[in-house]
């Protein structure tokens, strides 16, 4: 028996065409299976005819359909409810197939006479049922080993190879089809019990607290799960554990329920907190993850103590699921049943569809109890927003221009120029030595702008290395390096809205100023490690210490950036430019720091104000504030002395003879000579450091000067070690 007769292949492929004619309609596998197994008798006599679907984790097995001819199937009823009615699902090695589903065809001659069918329990089961002959078969779909082809007979001996290979070309003939049918009627199903899913809502709402519903979820969703036990935990405020909200059990064989714990439990099963730790599966659950157990006592680890509990309690499957509320989750689902395999991924799914059902209820709880909450604190926040308001305009008065201090025309015709760039959206380049007051203007600038409610950021650029001030600028992602344990947002984001003051700018990296160029110019970036593209809602407004003309020339700054930034350029004028405000801003200090030290009469002397006057200002207004506190520190509440302000009095070194000429074309006397100021912030900042006994960080608090600066200074005088 080589090959299948013709008139007998014509007959079976009558049969697959009715079979493939089921596809519309409610198809009966035992049905299909007694006509089938007609057309198969007169090829492969039999007794028994079955067909097993193999799972796709192919650990586990169901029947597909079984048909006897004489007598009435083997086994538990349950087994026979088909592959996608769902029936028991079976480990492999229960059908006594495993050879098979490792693609080997097998013939037993008298199933009596082996000790694998008489030892093992379903094996007694077929002898007692009278069959001897057993022939099984492997079928595929789409490259894949799906199911096996079974045909038993209560004559021993019966099959031979010839049967084995009529039973090959059946099973390549039915192979597909069987598949087809499974997948078919498994999605109608899936669409049926999502369907079913989406009526959950009303239940859920009937009360506002989950807990309370369980029972009557648990109806609802039963014929979408099959499960012995159901329950729900909420992760626990400090983010540590799992607090059970409720659990339910069925009771007995008419599906009522009990409760194991929550409000009316009878004896609870399990404690009602339970920590990450107590459950081997808890860390994939805490990361969003499904949960998956076909056999709990091969899969478990019994040195947990939530995992023993589960063993313990019987249940064999466990499927759970978390509760995700945005990206965190906030607790899980949980079903559990007796039967080894009884879960599979369709089930991951319906169960995940009635977990964010059950997340929107639970969001429905807390956003009552919030707006229970949010009544009683209304009057609060009218009251803060009031004082939000009171001092969002006491914060513009502080820094408007009429709080900058000065009379000379340098200084008023640099404030002009910034009230009149204000209310523009205009980038504006601050420039002047440091100290000059770039940040304040800068906020002045901020406060009288069409964004003076949104958020002032600044950022100080020689202040971080480029690493650190890459991720500060634009923010990173989690991951993105070394130490990136969060998402962080960046000053671009941060100052949405407002204003984003970079101070410093002339000391950005090349790196940098090509990210800031593009974001001048796309008003668009992208977080560190990311790939989102954000936008860039705010205005730049930029300053530096620096001739960034020179810099450009030196190849240390980009000439584009340069145009971007300097749309409309503020020079501001140095302390030693701004004539008698040296003595406004003294006086201003005084005022403002005396009441602090506990001076209150104290006053500036003649002589100190001519010290103030002589005195070239490297350092320009901080200096001259750090003058002041030190005068007033050293002084005995009266008017403070030259020699209190502590002013290093330069001498002048000698000059060499000059010609007639040369004297003719020195100029105005008293215009400053580069060098000797130069040489007289030298001599500060080595008696600084001198004071200070070399401690630079004192040094540089001494002098006004930021560590920054002070050690730029070092570098550029050549004091650096």
């Amino acid at each position: 028996m080589d090959a299948m007769p013709a008139n007998s292949l014509s007959d079976l492929l009558a049969c697959v065409t009715a079979f493939g004619r089921s596809l519309d309609e409610a198809f009966d596998p035992q049905r299909f299976l007694a006509e089938f197994s007609a057309r198969v008798q007169r090829l492969v006599p039999h007794d028994r005819v079955i067909i097993v679907r193999r799972e796709e984790d192919g650990h586990a097995c169901s029947v597909f359909a079984a048909y006897a001819v004489r007598g009435t199937l083997i086994g538990n009823p349950s087994h026979y409810t088909t592959a996608f009615s769902r029936g028991d699902r079976l480990a492999v090695a229960e059908l006594l197939l495993t050879e098979v589903f490792e693609g080997d065809a097998e013939v037993v001659a008298d199933m009596a006479g082996e000790s694998r069918f008489q030892q093992h329990p379903f094996g007694m089961k077929i002898i007692e049922a009278g069959l001897r002959a057993r022939l099984s078969v492997p079928f595929s779909a789409g490259g894949r080993l799906t199911g096996a082809f079974v045909v038993a007979s209560a004559t021993a001996g019966l099959y031979t190879e010839a049967h084995a290979a009529v039973c090959r070309q059946i099973a390549d003939l039915i192979g597909p089809f069987v598949e087809t049918v499974v997948v078919l009627h498994r999605e109608r199903r899936r669409r049926e019990r999502l369907q079913t899913v989406t009526a959950l809502p009303p239940l859920l709402g009937a009360s506002l607290k989950v807990g309370d519903v369980l029972e009557r979820l648990g109806e609802a969703v039963r014929p979408l799960i099959d499960f012995d036990l159901m329950g729900l935990r909420l992760r626990d405020a400090a983010g540590e554990g799992f607090e059970r909200i409720g659990s339910i059990r069925v009771r007995d064989a008419t599906g009522a329920f009990e409760r194991t714990s929550g409000p009316g439990a009878s004896q609870p099963a399990h404690p009602e907190m339970a920590t990450i730790d107590d459950y081997s599966v808890s860390d994939r659950l805490s990361r969003g993850e499904a949960v998956l157990i076909h056999d709990v006592e091969r899969e478990l680890d019994r040195s947990r103590s939530g995992d023993r509990r589960l063993i313990k309690g019987g249940g064999r499957s466990v499927l759970a699921v978390p509760l995700l509320f945005g990206e965190e989750v906030g607790g899980c689902l949980f079903f559990g049943d007796q039967r080894v395999h009884w879960y599979d991924e369709t089930d991951v799914e319906i169960a995940a569809a009635i977990a964010s059902q059950m997340v929107l209820a639970v969001q429905h709880q807390r956003l009552a109890e919030e707006q229970r909450r949010a009544a009683g604190a209304e009057e609060q926040a009218r009251k803060l927003q009031q004082r939000v308001a009171t001092l969002r305009a006491a914060l513009g008065d502080q820094y408007g221009f009429d709080r900058i201090l000065g009379r000379s025309a340098a200084l008023r015709d640099a404030l002009a120029r910034a009230e009149k760039v204000a209310p523009t959206e205009a980038t504006v380049l601050i420039t002047g030595e440091s100290g000059t007051g770039k940040e304040l203007v800068a906020r002045a600038i901020h406060y009288s702008s069409l964004r003076a409610d949104g958020p002032f950021e600044a950022l100080n650029c020689a202040a971080l290395p480029e690493t650190l001030l890459d991720s500060e600028l634009f923010g990173h992602e989690k991951g993105a390096f070394t130490g990136a344990d969060r998402q962080k947002r960046g000053r671009f984001e941060l100052a949405g809205g407002g204003t984003l003051f970079l101070d410093e700018v002339g000391e950005l990296s090349p790196t940098v100023q090509a990210k800031l160029l593009r974001v001048l110019q796309e008003r668009e970036f992208q977080r560190v490690g990311g790939t989102m593209t954000l936008k860039a809602d705010v205005r730049i407004l930029a300053a530096t210490n620096k001739q960034l003309e020179q810099e450009v020339a030196a190849g240390r700054f980009r000439e584009d950036l340069l145009y971007r930034l300097n749309v409309f350029p503020i020079p501001l004028p140095a302390l030693r430019q701004r004539g008698e405000d040296v003595l406004l801003l003294a006086e201003e200090f005084v005022r403002e720091l005396a009441p602090k030290l506990g001076k209150a009469h104290a006053g500036i002397s003649q002589e100190a104000k001519d010290a103030l006057l002589a005195h070239p200002w490297p350092g320009n207004i901080r200096e001259l504030q750090n003058a002041i506190e030190r005068a007033l520190i050293l002084s005995d509440d009266g008017l403070l002395t030259a020699a209190q302000l502590g002013l290093a009095t330069p001498i002048p070194p000698p000059r060499p003879a000059m010609s007639p000429a040369t004297a003719a074309g020195a100029g105005d006397p008293r215009t400053p000579d580069v060098h000797a100021l130069a040489d007289l912030e030298k001599q500060m900042i080595v008696a600084a450091l001198r004071e200070a006994g070399g401690n630079k960080s004192r040094a540089a608090a001494a002098l006004g000067l930021s560590r920054t600066r002070f050690y730029t200074r070092l570098r550029h005088l050549g004091l650096a070690d």
